[in-house]
């Protein structure tokens, strides 16, 4: 067995839909910060004591979290009021709002130039809403719009390529933006699976890592979109995180309630963990192993341990 059930953190109680959505830990302070969609709010947990200790409110439908350690910020995606908010950890009260496009997902920061991409999942009843923002963080504004063929997803920034990646639902694609002209798609990468949802990446082996909604992972190339191979899924997939020192990515399944565990240097599922119907979210510690499974049926994070 990979993983190991070490205990639970009770949340509080949803106050309406929505459940949770993305994750991200702070590493300094061991705070970790879960968009609780139902709450309309980003719950704070202390991984040093593993406890609920706060709840950040007033972030409509909030739907994903991005940390950026080398700035000491934290990003939310606000899809009911079509903001990104911006916050230094342990300073939450410095919270402001940066009017983005139309229902802001997926985040991914340049920490370099100190730019932040927000993926507009958009609306088709709204000509033109499937866009990306590009953020100043610096000035507080919003520099442009990219329009994009379809629903956003996830999105990331590699450094190493310097370029932003970002997965379009339908037709199934990855979208590519360079960091030094973030005014424009760059490159337009076709996903062989229906779908892309959950996005990470291999820095070392220069490989993207895309769960998509038919139940498959595709590796890719990033330098070139050129498809490495594919992986059977337990189910249509949402949140993925990747240990590098490991070696392993974690996929939350949320329907059965499964997190499948790949082994990405031999391409292999190697185990499927039961968590909970409609756990589809998680928070991954690096340094520690640690893995976070929120549960939305019974208000609380599960945390397992690997290796």
């Amino acid at each position: 067995m990979a993983l190991r059930l070490t205990g639970h953190i009770d949340l509080p109680d949803h106050s309406g839909t929505g459940g949770f959505d993305h994750a991200a830990i702070h590493t300094r302070t061991e705070q970790l910060y879960i968009a609780h969609t139902a709450n309309d709010a980003v719950d704070v947990i202390d991984c040093s004591r593993q406890k609920y200790v706060s709840s950040i409110r007033n972030l409509a439908a909030v739907a994903g979290v991005l940390i950026s350690e080398e700035r000491g910020l934290v990003f939310t995606s606000n899809r009911g009021e079509n903001t990104a908010g911006i916050f230094a950890p342990g300073a939450e009260d410095s919270l402001i709002k940066i009017p983005v496009g139309v229902r802001p997902n997926g985040l991914a920061f340049d920490a370099r130039r100190g730019v932040l991409l927000a993926a507009n999942v958009g609306d088709p009843a709204i000509p033109g809403s499937f866009t990306l923002s590009m953020v100043d963080v610096a000035q507080r504004r919003m520099r442009r719009a990219i329009p994009v063929p379809g629903r956003t997803r996830w999105a990331i920034y590699d450094a190493r390529l310097d370029r932003f990646f970002v997965n379009i639902a339908d037709p199934a694609q990855i979208v590519t933006v360079a960091g030094d002209a973030p005014d424009r798609v760059a490159e337009t990468y076709t996903v062989p699976a229906r779908g892309p949802h959950g996005l990470d990446i291999d820095a070392e082996g220069g490989r993207l890592l895309c769960a998509c909604d038919d139940g498959q992972l595709v590796a890719m190339e990033a330098a070139t979109g050129r498809v490495l191979g594919t992986i059977a899924l337990s189910g249509a997939p949402d949140v993925i995180f990747l240990d590098g020192g490991l070696g392993r990515l974690y996929v939350a399944v949320g329907d059965p309630g499964v997190v499948d565990v790949i082994d990405i240097r031999g391409m292999q599922r190697i185990e499927t963990l039961a968590t909970e119907s409609g756990a589809h979210t998680t928070a991954l510690d690096p340094r520690t192993h640690q893995l976070y499974v929120f549960l939305p049926g019974t208000h609380r994070a599960a945390v397992f341990v690997d290796g």
